[in-house]
């Protein structure tokens, strides 16, 4: 009989890519979403599974919802990827994020100790907790130091699996995820600003991109590997909580660079920090502008994981090189914006 599987944020990045990779594995695959918004397909109808797809309303807001979602349904595995999940977004909106990110976590792993204990939990951690990091790499064991309400409610929530893990003998795991990304991302993270950015550049739909901190560096990987790490942390005898990352890092002037040159630009840079131009040599044009409306009012100066754990315990490594996933998402948004068609 096929297990099912239960992924709330399913509409996201991560919840498309690990939906496709479990309906491969002959899962029964079902999402949430909200009821206040439309069943959202859109990266699903790009992954061409929309259709292999059941969906449900639930709302991580209310307990009592998820108790009869979970009551019906009795998933063998919930994958938790719903979340307010922009960073910058949470300092204007710290309550709701803590609300979703945190106590929606905790209303979900009640709800799952008293109507299905049986089940396994993933739950969707990120690097953003380690924050100002305290080493580098930052490892399973790296102290943390969150400097976002988003990445202190998702704090909040971690240590909430490891209590429930602990207290009730839930098998819950946590993903310390770092930054993940592919043509799918949202259009409000920085990578795939870029991308889209530069695309409407290159076609001359815009004149010039305009970005925040070029200097904060991260850890970035391929979304459609990272999902394989999620599911694999299920299948293992004993729960516990892993770090996945390619261990490499890089900043986001590096990133831009490599994106303008995935476009055919020769860029050069001309000025410091707020003053920083990104220069099409080529032409002359500025393409590439710093716009301090998107400086955070703190940022994480750099993030590098050790996913060392998770190649012997799990058999994982990133394999997607910084560049391929640069040439993927550009040539993804170039073809978009040709065709005209963005779902996301």
């Amino acid at each position: 009989m096929a297990k099912t599987a239960l992924i709330t944020g399913i509409s996201g990045q991560d919840g498309a890519y690990l939906a496709r990779s479990l309906l491969g594995r002959g899962y029964r695959v079902i999402g949430t979403y909200r009821r206040t918004s439309a069943t959202p397909t859109g990266r699903l109808d790009e992954l061409g599974i929309a259709d292999d797809v059941q969906f449900v309303d639930m709302e991580l807001l209310e307990a009592s919802n998820i108790r009869k979602v979970l009551g019906k349904l009795m998933p063998d595995e919930i994958y938790n990827l719903a979340a307010q999940s922009f960073v910058g977004l949470s300092f204007d909106l710290p309550l709701y994020t803590c609300d979703v990110d945190a106590m929606g976590v905790l209303r979900l792993l009640e709800a799952m100790r008293e109507v299905c204990p049986g089940a396994r939990l993933y739950q969707a951690s990120t690097s953003e907790m380690f924050g100002h990091a305290q080493e580098v790499p930052q490892r399973e064991t790296t102290p943390f130091c969150p400097r976002s309400p988003y990445a202190v409610a998702k704090l909040f929530a971690h240590w909430s699996v490891v209590n429930y893990r602990e207290a009730f003998g839930l098998y819950a795991c946590s993903g310390i995820l770092f930054n993940h990304e592919s043509p799918l991302r949202g259009l409000e993270f920085v990578t795939r600003k870029v991308t889209h950015g530069l695309a409407r550049v290159a076609l001359g739909l815009q004149d010039t991109l305009q970005i925040g901190n070029l200097e904060a560096k991260r850890d970035w990987g391929f979304a459609g590997e990272y999902v394989e790490g999620m599911w694999r942390m299920l299948q293992q005898e004993k729960s516990d909580d892993y770090v996945l990352a390619t261990g490499h890092n890089a900043s986001v002037r590096d990133f831009v660079n490599g994106a303008a040159a995935a476009f055919g630009f020769h860029l050069e840079w001309s000025g410091e920090g707020q003053a920083a131009r990104g220069i099409d040599k080529t032409t002359g044009r500025t393409i590439v502008a710093v716009d301090p409306v998107h400086y955070r009012p703190a940022d994480v100066e750099q993030l590098l994981g050790d996913a060392s754990k998770a190649k012997a315990v799990l058999g994982w490594e990133a394999k997607t090189s910084l560049d391929e996933l640069i040439q993927m998402m550009a040539r993804a948004d170039y073809d978009r914006m040709k065709s005209g068609v963005v779902r996301f």
